[in-house]
């Protein structure tokens, strides 16, 4: 019965500060979640925008390696990516080249060509997409049942699915990732809850650099690496900052409360 009362207490107080913060978002179909469109110049060359779906992605590369090595940025739009770029191996060419993908360990139909045959437009189609296709979300629910399940989001356990063996995102690529050797993995810890009766939250290194290592988030994302140091609130999140960079967009959404706040009052 605590726990029921705790499950809906947590819900009760995101939902009440989504909404202070104007930051509640309708609910995506999980085909679509996590899913950004890509539209800088696509349209002024009389394509349609691009539609990538992280969910392809991630199965075979973690965000560190895309949002790291080979220079995404975190934001929608904000990389600005041409088509030249690609034709030259960076960004999406760094694996959509035609050639053998170690990441991908099949053959990847290359991004971009200067020129191309009418037949070869569905090539393009591929990433230019117009409207939705039932493909998309058949090819999306295929993959799905094969993965543990999650409540909310794109209705994909991740962790548990790396955990498993299920996908084995790569972290590095030759000729584009500087090898390194691994760092010493801090330990979990907990952050302080400011509201009565919500529990703390039990923050993973563990967890997170399997797919984000210490780069992704230190220093852009969290300017301090000391605990304490880089101060935020709920309202932070919700509004796209600090954890929210990641929840609510790709990673589960800040609506799935316990995932965080799950240390009991009874754990010291």
């Amino acid at each position: 019965m605590k726990k029921i009362f705790l499950t809906l207490l947590l819900l009760v107080v995101c939902v009440s500060l989504g909404w202070a913060s104007g930051m509640m978002k309708k609910k995506l179909p999980p085909y679509d979640y996590g899913s950004v469109t890509i539209n800088n110049y696509s349209q002024q060359a009389g394509m349609p925008p691009v539609q990538f779906d992280h969910w392809l992605h991630r199965q075979y590369a973690t965000c560190r390696l895309c949002h790291v090595d080979i220079g995404f940025g975190m934001t929608a739009n904000s990389t600005k990516i041409r088509s030249t770029d690609n034709m030259k191996g960076y960004f999406c060419g760094t694996c959509h080249n035609g050639k053998e993908s170690p990441v991908y360990q099949i053959k990847i139909f290359d991004s971009c060509a200067k020129e191309y045959k009418r037949d070869e437009y569905k090539r393009c189609t591929r990433c230019h997409i117009l409207e939705r296709s039932s493909a998309r979300e058949d090819a999306f629910e295929r993959f799905a049942q094969k993965m543990p399940r999650e409540r909310l989001g794109n209705g994909i356990n991740w962790e548990k699915a790396e955990e498993m063996g299920l996908v084995k995102p790569a972290d590095q690529l030759e000729g584009v990732s500087i090898m390194k050797p691994k760092l010493k993995i801090q330990q979990d810890f907990s952050l302080k809850s400011k509201v009565e009766g919500m529990p703390d939250i039990i923050f993973s290194h563990k967890k997170h650099t399997v797919w984000n290592g210490c780069e992704l988030c230190h220093p852009d994302i969290f300017v301090g690496i000391k605990k304490g140091t880089t101060k935020f609130s709920m309202v932070d999140i919700f509004e796209g900052k600090y954890c929210g960079v990641c929840h609510d967009k790709v990673a589960f959404p800040q609506s799935d409360c316990a995932r965080c706040h799950n240390k009991s009052p009874q754990e010291k």
